[in-house]
């Protein structure tokens, strides 16, 4: 017999349950196609196998996508084993490799921005737009304490929305209230393989170290059930306020093709301090190029120095100063932030016919072979200097705009106007040398709006 306090066994989700979980993140398509992200943990071969079912069930397809960090020598041939598992379900897979350095701190989080562009570059490519993250109740509660460990505001704490936009796909979570054991279930009810990530026992890592805790948070009522509606509570509340910040941001901006924006100070400190702050968020995470926004430590601190006036911040790998002649009044009237030339991403390497993302802000698209050799990189300061001489009405525009540019960089080019730099201005930009064959828009991976 069961001892009266004893937790009941976790029950498997079945179709019917899982369409539910499915409807709460539509809409989909008639015939839905949606791409699944499969680590091989139990969490996301159970939603690869149910959102494999459901998708089939009416007339559409799920694949799935596999991730090599290449950060461990086992990490290929495990890839390879969860596409063989996979493949058993009936469903098609692709492993997607990390190539280039990983940096040596903050390894987690470096490896989910370098997943998150892997994942999307491959639906954007294909034409899905619905990508399914396996996220779960325990990974929202951990979630909310980690946000809490570092003082985030109301939009940080909560935590993950079931449903999220980027510039490409939208991210859905269908589980993203359904219990860890419940999932852990239905595998075992559908006789579906998974394997343990090792790193789910790194200390080392705060998220392991958070979820340690659990048990003792729980006895004090802290459940990851009642930190999940937490967050789910703020979230509700995040939205009232991300209204406002929405007309703030369309009173109070202005952004220019070449990726900068004019701020209007004066509304900026009209608006409430909770405003104010989701608004300076939403511009640096977009201008910047970045997936997550800035800490919000540093947002009261930049601020606090607006308020108070001086003449240049840095941010998020991003540049505020004020704009004008240098005089007080002309100061007060508008406000110019723009990529931190010094945080610019390194020249890449072009390929053949090939769409590619730059510095997280610019979609570069090369319709034929470059030469041998060419990258694509920031215009530079020389570079900015030959297109103002070429067209002298983009002189009133900032500089640190200008050199923060993507160009064509040919190692071997012969000097001159057309040489070794060519610049790939937004459309309605004329440059006399720029090349037809390759074309730059300005389309962060986080436009504001979506950063709301």
């Amino acid at each position: 017999m069961m001892p009266f306090n004893s937790p009941l066994p976790a029950s498997p989700l079945d179709d019917a349950a899982f369409a539910r979980l499915v409807q709460a993140v539509g809409p989909f398509e008639t015939k839905p196609q949606v791409a699944v992200a499969v680590s091989g943990g139990a969490d996301s071969m159970a939603l690869c196998v149910l959102m494999g079912r459901w998708a089939r069930h009416h007339g559409g397809e799920a694949v799935a996508l596999t991730v090599d960090h290449a950060l461990r020598p086992e990490s290929a041939a495990e890839a390879r084993q969860v596409g063989a598992w996979i493949r058993t379900l009936g469903l098609a897979h692709h492993v997607l490799t990390h190539t280039g350095p990983m940096p040596r701190a903050d390894i987690q989080a470096a490896a989910r921005a370098a997943r998150y562009r892997l994942l999307e570059t491959w639906c954007q490519t294909e034409g899905i737009v619905h990508l399914a993250l396996a996220h779960h109740e325990e990974d929202q509660a951990e979630t909310l304490l980690l946000r809490l460990a570092r003082g985030s505001g109301v939009r940080g704490l909560a935590a993950m929305a079931p449903v999220a936009y980027r510039r490409d796909v939208r991210l859905v979570r269908p589980v993203l209230t359904v219990p860890r054991a419940r999932l852990r279930a239905t595998c075992r009810a559908l006789g579906v393989s998974w394997v343990d990530d090792p790193g789910n026992q790194n200390e080392a890592f705060a998220r392991v170290r958070m979820r340690r805790l659990a048990p003792f948070l729980a006895a004090e009522g802290l459940t990851t059930a009642r930190l999940a509606a937490t967050a789910g509570h703020l979230a509700r509340a995040g939205a009232v306020v991300g209204d406002a910040v929405a007309a703030v941001l369309a009173e109070s901006a202005r952004l220019h093709p070449f990726g900068f924006v004019h701020l209007d100070p004066a509304v900026l400190r009209t608006a409430p301090e909770e405003v104010m702050l989701r608004v300076l968020s939403c511009l640096l995470t977009m201008v910047g190029g970045n997936l997550y926004p800035p800490r919000l430590h540093r947002l009261v601190t930049l601020r606090e120095a607006l308020l108070t006036g001086g003449n240049g911040w840095t941010l998020a790998g991003c540049l505020i100063r004020p704009e004008g002649n240098g005089s007080e009044k002309t100061k007060q009237q508008s406000m110019l932030l723009c990529r931190e030339p010094a945080a610019v991403a390194p020249p890449v390497a072009t390929r053949e016919s090939v769409r590619m993302r730059w510095d997280g802000r610019f979609a570069v698209t090369l319709s034929a072979p470059m030469p041998e050799g060419t990258r694509v990189g920031a215009l530079g300061a020389e570079g900015w200097r030959r297109v103002v001489a070429v067209c002298p009405t983009l002189a009133r525009l900032p500089s640190c705009a200008g050199v923060s540019l993507p160009a064509l960089h040919d190692p071997d080019g012969p000097d001159g106007p057309d040489g070794k730099v060519w610049p790939l201005l937004p459309e309605g930009f004329p440059w006399h040398g720029e090349r037809k064959n390759a074309t730059a828009v300005f389309a962060p991976d986080t436009p504001a709006l979506i950063g709301i």
